[in-house]
């Protein structure tokens, strides 16, 4: 298994050793096998033309071979068949598959909810085949949309209270089959109260306002 656009290495090994006289790596398609390198006993190790830029050998040798994909892509999916011609048993073979996955960065968002005392966090992450999105939090759902382009974008969202004076760590992980996971971190903000200095000295504007008018109404009563 590979992600889109990395290397991927194919392995072939014969158990016992045996005269090999050249080994043949083909890949299978609907129409038939296609050749894509050789490593002859005598001639030594060629990449057939149209290949040139794309396969390398990794292991040229006639009991063990490798062989790397460059920069895979969707039409490189698929089986591969790696061919020892020996003497004087034949042709042994054996195939082997290769898998793409494609996943990108995941997007953790924190929103607002209609309480003030929760938060919505939300997490995206596109990929192929539909990626596992995780977060870090009990009671989340999970909703995908496929795109044009094969590709699944899967979201998970949970409603989490926000707690007072402390913020709280949340986080997502995504992943695609047995592919590396990958983990992204965000905080939710705490709750924050007024100020108890803005609060006194709005009281005290208050009083001394209500003493002012309390002396223009007593006023004239002393006339």
């Amino acid at each position: 298994m590979a992600a889109v656009g990395e290397e991927a290495q194919l392995n072939c090994q014969l158990m016992q050793s045996k005269d090999v006289l050249q080994v043949t790596w083909q890949k299978l398609l609907p129409e038939g096998e296609k050749n894509l390198a050789t490593y002859n006993k005598y001639f030594g190790q060629k990449v057939n033309a149209g290949f040139e830029e794309k396969v390398e050998f990794k292991c040229a040798g006639l009991q063990n071979s490798s062989i790397v994909i460059r920069k895979v892509t969707e039409q490189d999916e698929g089986c591969y068949r790696c061919l020892f011609n020996t003497y004087p048993e034949g042709a042994l073979t054996a195939t082997t598959c290769l898998l793409l996955y494609e996943l990108h960065e995941p997007i953790l968002h924190v929103g607002e909810s209609i309480s003030p005392e929760e938060a919505v966090v939300s997490c995206s992450a596109t990929g192929r085949p539909a990626p596992t999105v995780t977060l870090t939090v009990p009671h989340h759902n999970s909703s995908r949309v496929t795109n044009t382009n094969g590709t699944v974008t899967v979201t998970t969202t949970a409603v989490l209270p926000r707690l007072h004076g402390n913020s709280t760590q949340v986080g997502c992980a995504v992943r695609v089959l047995s592919g590396p996971q990958i983990e992204v971190f965000t905080m939710i903000p705490e709750i924050r109260q007024p100020s108890a200095d803005v609060c006194h000295t709005g009281t005290l504007r208050r009083t001394r306002h209500h003493r002012k008018q309390l002396k223009m109404i007593m006023s004239p009563k002393h006339l």
